[in-house]
């Protein structure tokens, strides 16, 4: 790898002059803005799965208007890269903190308006138009929001400790879909079929407004990084971090991509898909794959802690990998268990693939912002994070929907595995990170 592609190894050095009492309260700020945003990126999974055909698309046949819901869905991932390119120029210009207040302003009112936005019923064609309008502006967003949060807790963090840390932020996802399916799964319980699909579905969109406030609180009272700050005392602030990114950084940056390719895959297939399949094919009662998501996403918290945390001894790569094989294997086993209709067997697929989520991402916050230096990070974290998103997160809602109903769900299980295969062979090809400097 030549010199230029990425940060130098260093002797191990303090990353952060400050005291452990503030990095740990930076760390729990990025975990709790980006649980609210991730909150806000679920529910409308949530609802894709659950009621948006009927509401938006009530002229199609079943399996269209399916098809039609997740490819709504699939927008916000098209879109991410994009809000990777834009919160990331501004996030290594101006610093990390402007920049996540602004994408959580964005992420939470387009989800907030996603709740009052009238059906088909009363808009016609213009109703999904503007649905898919919020989507994408929800996808530009969260583009900028993982790479911010992570970059608060890992370049606060002291050297030799960026992995436990980084954990924070990725926690932001179990819980913000938690937080998603309790919401989701309180509302169903309490009201009956009707008043859900015509009202009720909309609660946990706009609840986002409180939350958008509660976020900003925490975002405001964030301090700038010390890395972002000494870079910018000693005038290193790209100019154009994308471009620079882009001639200096390309093998790493398309490598970090892949890397997350079967991270989105198989959270899409397990966590979205499968809540689909299992109450509208296997006829499983909604209430109990909400239940059984519930349970599932304590899989995912415990695959992204212990990856994390062991990260800091072990290196970035080992935890990466073995997330990638496991979900190889893992692949193999989900929808069988999932067709068994058991709820018992249909936690532990859904489940097991969790597990194999969060081992897989678990190293990622720091492995990924290792990669890059402090100039362009906020770019090169966002977009590698971003693009896996749209080769795991877009592409699933579009092929998952379409393989199962022509070859099976046994193909579906192969798709994953494919996918943990191209992941592997990524990670394989990047270097391990954890010595290197942060800047």
């Amino acid at each position: 790898m030549s010199p230029t592609s990425s940060p130098t190894p260093a002797e191990p050095a303090a990353d952060s002059p400050e005291s452990p009492e503030s990095s740990r309260r930076v760390a729990l700020a990025s975990f709790i803005g980006n649980t609210i945003e991730l909150y806000d990126f679920f529910i409308y999974g949530m609802a894709a799965a659950l009621v948006l055909d009927d509401a938006f698309f009530p002229n199609l046949s079943p399996l269209n208007a399916t098809l039609a819901s997740f490819s709504t869905y699939a927008v916000a991932f098209l879109a991410r890269p994009i809000g990777s390119i834009v919160f990331g120029h501004f996030g290594d210009r101006v610093g990390r903190k402007t920049v996540l207040v602004a994408s959580l302003l964005l992420m939470g009112l387009s989800t907030a308006l996603v709740g009052l936005l009238p059906g088909y019923a009363t808009l016609g064609v213009w109703a999904p138009l503007l649905l898919v309008l919020l989507r994408f502006l929800q996808g530009i967003g969260i583009g900028g929001e993982w790479g911010g949060a992570v970059l608060l807790a890992v370049e606060h963090a002291p050297h030799g400790r960026r992995g436990l840390y980084a954990a924070f932020p990725q926690l932001g996802p179990p819980v913000g879909f938690s937080a998603a399916t309790g919401v989701f799964w309180l509302v169903s319980a309490t009201l009956d079929e009707a008043a859900f699909a015509s009202w009720g579905w909309r609660i946990p969109f706009l609840l986002s407004f409180v939350l958008v406030a509660v976020g900003l609180v925490v975002r405001l009272k964030i301090s700038e990084t010390p890395v972002f700050t000494r870079a910018v005392a000693r005038q290193e602030a790209s100019r154009a971090p994308m471009v620079e990114l882009l001639r200096r950084h390309t093998r790493d940056l398309l490598l970090g991509a892949g890397a997350m390719a079967v991270v989105y895959a198989l959270f899409y297939t397990s966590m979205t898909y499968s809540l689909a399949y299992a109450t509208s094919t296997l006829g499983v009662p909604r209430d109990t794959m909400l239940a059984l998501s519930l349970i599932t996403c304590l899989f995912l918290a415990a695959g992204i802690w212990l990856a994390a945390t062991r990260s800091d001894t072990a290196g970035r790569r080992r935890p990466a990998l073995l997330g990638c094989g496991l979900a190889a294997i893992w692949g193999q086993f989900l929808f069988p268990l999932l067709d068994t209709g058991r709820p018992v067997l249909m936690a532990l697929g859904l489940g097991g693939a969790m597990l194999c989520v969060g081992v897989a991402s678990g190293s990622m916050g720091a492995y990924l912002s290792e990669l890059f230096p402090a100039r362009v990070r906020y770019s090169g974290a966002s977009l590698a994070y971003n693009l896996g998103g749209v080769l795991g997160g877009a592409v699933s809602p579009l092929v998952v929907p379409r393989l199962q109903p022509a070859f099976g769900s046994a193909s579906v299980g192969w798709y994953v595995s494919a996918m943990a295969v191209v992941s592997l062979l990524c990670v394989r090809a990047l270097p391990e990170t954890r010595e290197r400097e942060l800047g």
